[in-house]
């Protein structure tokens, strides 16, 4: 079987995966046909569509955040060789497709036509652009330590030292702006349940819903195989294959990116960017400087 159909399986089953576990983050139940149930009930049901919207925007929505976050998943290897693109360049590549997540929830909230939804798109925008940065700025600092911005060159660094030991401010870090983009709780602020009526996602029903929902687990399942990747080692690890090391590390990640929000307060947005912009950022900034400091000490001795 060749690495195409191997990574399309472990896509599969890691999106498989990550449904189970998110059910089990929100209900406390592990139910295995969770998905099942879920994705045919959507299906089945009619998709309606609000009185006004821009048609075009609000059907491409939707593709847009899943095109993204595959986009962001493609560069990331699962063992030595097993990547569908192992560029030079592959933890920028990563962010610059996160990028369009802001662009397709922008999309929904605009096209939708309504007050609530049209509020948490923009809403997402305020946000990204100041957690983007704590997406990037880490991931400096890791391309720093392997002297390379190629993702499989980022794991081979970590033989010595995984990044969570070296680099533990900016794994914090990382992993909360991780949260934000996949507006997991408590940065859900773009789809508010409990405040706009479901957000950028209020006026999506049926199988626009399933791609939207399909999309976001694709986006949490990147984004904890990012963490996996950059912090963890990738697929360092003893006895097991090196693909299964990658597999448990991710899910491990993808657990705790699903369950901690829920036991936090959700924050208003001007705390959320105040936290991002006053304190993030300059954070991130310091463990850019600590990792220069630790690289030239190395070298000289």
């Amino acid at each position: 079987m060749s690495s195409w159909w191997w990574l399309v399986l472990a896509l599969l089953l890691g999106l498989y995966a990550v449904a189970v576990i998110e059910e089990w983050a929100t209900t406390g139940r592990i139910a295995p046909g969770g998905p099942l149930r879920g994705g045919l009930t959507l299906l089945g049901r009619e998709s309606l569509v609000p009185r006004q919207p821009d048609r075009v925007l609000f059907e491409l929505a939707p593709l847009v955040l899943l095109i993204a976050a595959v986009l962001s998943l493609a560069v990331l290897p699962l063992a030595p060789g097993l990547v569908l693109a192992d560029l030079a360049t592959g933890a920028l590549f990563v962010n610059a497709a996160l990028a369009y997540v802001m662009v397709a929830l922008i999309m929904a909230g605009w096209a939708a036509n309504t007050p609530f939804a049209l509020v948490a798109g923009w809403r997402f925008l305020g946000q990204l652009i100041a957690y983007s940065m704590l997406v990037v700025m880490p991931i400096t600092a890791v391309g720093m330590r392997a002297q390379s911005l190629a993702t499989s060159a980022v794991v081979d660094s970590q033989g010595p030292l995984w990044n969570v030991v070296a680099q533990p401010l900016g794994f914090g870090l990382f992993l909360l702006a991780a949260m934000a983009v996949a507006f997991l709780p408590p940065f859900d602020l773009p789809i508010a349940p409990g405040e706009l009526a479901g957000g950028v996602f209020g006026e999506y029903t049926g199988v626009r819903l399933a791609i939207l929902r399909l999309g976001r687990l694709v986006l949490v399942l990147s984004l904890a195989t990012a963490v996996t990747v950059f912090y963890l080692g990738g697929w360092l690890g003893p006895l097991l294959p090196p693909w299964g090391w990658t597999a448990i590390k991710t899910f491990v990640v993808a657990a705790a990116m699903l369950s901690a929000g829920r036991y936090l307060p959700r924050l208003n947005v001007d705390a959320l960017l105040a936290w991002a912009w006053k304190l993030g950022i300059p954070l991130a900034l310091v463990n850019i400087l600590w990792v220069g400091i630790t690289l030239l000490l190395t070298k000289g001795g």
